[in-house]
């Protein structure tokens, strides 16, 4: 599979790609947000979860002490926002009922969770960032991912037909 590939130049750009690619985001799609601390994962996310029409980018801050920021609901599309960053072992972030998160049937955003694969449903969107060689700019490439049919692959329920 070949990745698609993004550039942004401001924080801005960042929020506008965001909103963009929620348009091809399916209820019940796990997207994981991969990148090193402040690479813009929490920024691409306040553009993912406006563009759901889950909360407005202002209303939308990293889990990282709180783990889990839900967003939406009732007629707008609900979107958890997870960050694992805090974790250290599978089982921590198993606790937090993952299995369940991905069968609500919620756009769910996971920063970390590369981390721990084996957690990960086999169907998933991975969403790479890094910094281009000026402080704003940004690279996004987008994969696709359907591991289901290959031997060893995650072993979580998800959102796999």
């Amino acid at each position: 599979m070949s990745a698609r590939v993004f550039e942004t130049a401001s924080e801005e750009e960042t929020l506008a790609l965001g909103r963009t690619l929620a348009a091809e985001f399916a209820p019940g799609a796990v997207v994981l947000l991969i990148g090193e601390l402040g690479a813009g994962k929490t920024t691409l996310a306040k553009g993912i979860v406006e563009g759901l029409a889950a909360a407005s980018a202002d209303d939308v801050a990293s889990p990282t002490f709180t783990l889990i920021h839900e967003y939406g609901g009732g007629r707008r599309a609900k979107v958890y926002h997870i960050d694992l960053y805090r974790l250290d072992e599978a089982r921590q972030a198993a606790a937090l009922g993952l299995d369940e998160i991905f069968e609500s049937g919620a756009v769910v955003l996971l920063e970390w969770a590369e981390r721990f694969p084996k957690l990960l449903p086999h169907r998933r969107i991975e969403i790479r960032i890094t910094q281009a060689a000026e402080p704003e700019c940004r690279r996004f490439e987008v994969l696709a991912l359907d591991e289901g049919a290959r031997p060893g692959a995650g072993t979580a329920a998800g959102p796999n037909p």
